[in-house]
């Protein structure tokens, strides 16, 4: 099985240290998953911004970078479902067509594709899930509460399975953090209010460290943590598994 790993601009240029956790969790889990140099960011932003057609270019690019692997793994689901949803723009070759459906975001790689249910090691702490849009309503990776009261998901599982992890119970488990890519910068007083009301639902119910599998959310609501100085850690999840299996 031949898999690269696929690194967001923003976790690149801000957290590297996720896209380091990500590639030693998946050594440890067997996989050697390969770094293209040439990678750059899937159009994402540019889309966003209503400039769809002048991300194109990228849109190739990408395809070009990561048609030969059978896996495209990265540690981001809005990335990864805008490559999945979002390339439908572009001619749909035989290898756009390969690349959208290889494009895996990490956590439904291990556990779709490497079918692994549990993940042995502890992490001792009480842990806040933060469920993003596009992994959640877009991946389909947890249960929605507008369809069922059950709270259930792929990474919750993971997570509730590490020794001496407290999973925190929130008021409104799935509520949206407020980030929505360019929204934050159009809308930023509505985009930090909406922060701020998740980051208190955290603070309400213990959470000590807040985790997820996008860092883009996360990186939204650590600034908030910082600015606030919320006695609270803000970890993407391959940190946790990367370090609870050292």
């Amino acid at each position: 099985m031949k898999v690269a790993l696929f690194v967001p601009c923003y976790v690149d240029q801000f957290y590297p240290q996720v896209a380091i956790a990500s590639l030693q969790l998946l050594a440890k889990l067997g996989v050697a998953a390969a770094f293209p140099k040439q990678q750059t960011c899937c159009g994402q932003p540019m889309a966003n911004s209503g400039c769809e057609q002048d991300a194109k270019p990228v849109y190739h690019h990408f395809v070009d970078t990561f048609r030969d692997y059978d896996y495209v793994v990265g540690p981001a689901g809005s990335c990864v479902y805008h490559v999945r949803q979002h390339f439908d723009i572009i001619d749909q070759t035989p290898a756009v067509q390969h690349v959208r459906t290889a494009t895996v975001e990490l956590f439904d790689f291990i556990t779709q594709v490497l079918g692994i249910t549990e993940l042995p090691g502890a992490y001792p702490h009480r842990v806040g899930l933060h469920l993003s849009c596009h992994g959640q309503r877009g991946l389909h990776q947890a249960n929605e509460s507008e369809m069922t009261p059950v709270r259930d998901g792929r990474l919750r599982r993971l997570l509730a399975g590490l020794e001496g992890l407290a999973l925190t119970e929130l008021d409104r488990n799935d509520e949206c953090c407020g980030f929505g890519g360019t929204f934050c910068v159009s809308e930023a007083a509505i985009s930090a209010r909406m922060g701020q009301d998740r980051l208190a639902d955290h603070v309400r119910n213990g959470t000590r460290v807040l985790t997820g599998g996008d860092m883009s959310c996360l990186m939204h609501l650590e600034g908030l943590v910082r600015r606030r100085q919320l006695p609270m850690r803000v970890l993407h999840a391959a940190e946790i598994f990367n370090g609870a299996l050292a």
